[in-house]
């Protein structure tokens, strides 16, 4: 009788799926399939009932080399999905899920079929006259010159109190003309350009001179390409944003809610959240945004149907997530279906599919 019990044991621990074998194979001939997401991996078209994208011809195509039947059920947003996949309501969820490890408490995935990022779309302009104008009468600018006349005023004036008295020939009593003398030896000073016209001959002055040549050439260097950093800036940020860093202090425009407002945080630049993508480009395009920063899939989709727009977006990819299929945490269809996404990859279906939503990219 032991034995007889004993032998029960090992056969229900060794082969647990013997004991489901028939229901996994009333599973795979009407399986119930949750799908949900938005374009470009679910596309639902009006008098269509049957999703387009990626992430739906994918499992379109497992399901044809495994031979599964199944029925699709529709939901509002992933979190209802996976919801219903907990309580037993369908078998898999079908959609561009985000694989993590607090998902992976409740269910189980499949491997990524596709690694999704966030990226940054902008539009390609050309060089512009007018907004070297704009920056040269732009209010920091003012400021920055407000400052610098400020400085040689006070250098001017400490060259004239050095030398009215012993060089009055060079610097007249009248502090208008004296302190104007002392900026003028301060400009060419500063500009190396050293006419020989003017020049202290007092200790202190020759003093004061020497440590304005000193800090002159540091802080002229500094300021000479800070302007031109500022005016390149100015003219091509337009045409080609490379990374996030370049977008320091602009506008940006990106979808309310989404995983992008909170990775923008980080950075100094100023957020517009906004609905959708539509109103996103219309921002950009009417100039009251520099650019997006949203996920580089939808990006891509946007583009490749609205050439129009013209936008372009950067190869600089952040917060970057695989997208895959979910099972409750027992389903025996996981290892099929891996099997099945690693064979298309290997065919290059996948890139085909993945290619022909989102174009190619360069």
């Amino acid at each position: 009788m032991r034995f007889i019990v004993l032998l029960l044991f090992n056969f229900t621990i060794l082969f647990p799926s013997f004991a489901n074998g028939q229901s996994v194979q009333l599973k795979t001939d009407d399986l119930k399939v949750g799908i949900s997401g938005t374009a470009p991996f679910v596309i639902m078209e009006a008098g269509n009932p049957t999703p387009q994208g990626i992430s739906a011809t994918l499992w379109k195509e497992i399901a044809s080399d495994l031979k599964w039947k199944f029925t699709y059920q529709h939901y509002n947003t992933v979190n209802l999905a996976l919801e219903a996949l907990k309580k037993g309501e369908v078998d898999i969820v079908v959609g561009p899920v985000t694989i993590n490890s607090q998902r992976l408490e409740n269910f189980k995935f499949s491997q990524p079929f596709y690694q999704s990022s966030l990226a940054i779309a902008y539009k390609k302009g050309e060089f512009s006259f007018w907004n070297v104008i704009k920056l040269l009468f732009s209010f920091k600018l003012l400021i920055a010159i407000g400052i610098f006349i400020i400085i040689l005023t006070i250098v001017g004036t400490l060259l004239w109190l050095a030398e009215r008295k012993e060089s009055p020939d060079q610097f007249p009593d009248q502090p208008v003309k004296g302190i104007g003398t002392g900026m003028w030896l301060a400009i060419v000073t500063m500009s190396t350009t050293g006419y020989g016209d003017k020049a202290p001959i007092t200790l202190a002055g020759r003093i004061i001179a020497g440590t304005w040549m000193i800090v002159s050439i540091i802080s002229a260097t500094s300021m000479v390409a800070g302007i031109a950093s500022v005016l390149t800036f100015s003219n091509f940020q337009s045409i080609d944003i490379k990374n996030i860093e370049q977008l320091n202090g602009k506008k940006v425009a990106t979808i309310s809610g989404s995983p992008s407002v909170d990775f923008l945080k980080e950075y100094n630049v100023n957020i517009k959240p906004v609905q959708n993508l539509d109103k996103a480009v219309k921002m950009l395009n009417e100039k009251q945004v520099d650019a997006i920063v949203y996920d580089r899939p939808q990006l891509l989709f946007y583009s490749q149907n609205h050439e129009d727009d013209d936008l372009q977006i950067a190869k600089a990819e952040y917060y970057k997530q695989g997208y895959g299929f979910v099972f409750p945490k027992e389903s025996p269809l996981t290892y099929d279906i891996n099997r099945t996404l690693l064979e298309l990859a290997e065919k290059g279906d996948t890139s085909k599919i993945i290619e022909k939503y989102l174009g190619k990219e360069n």
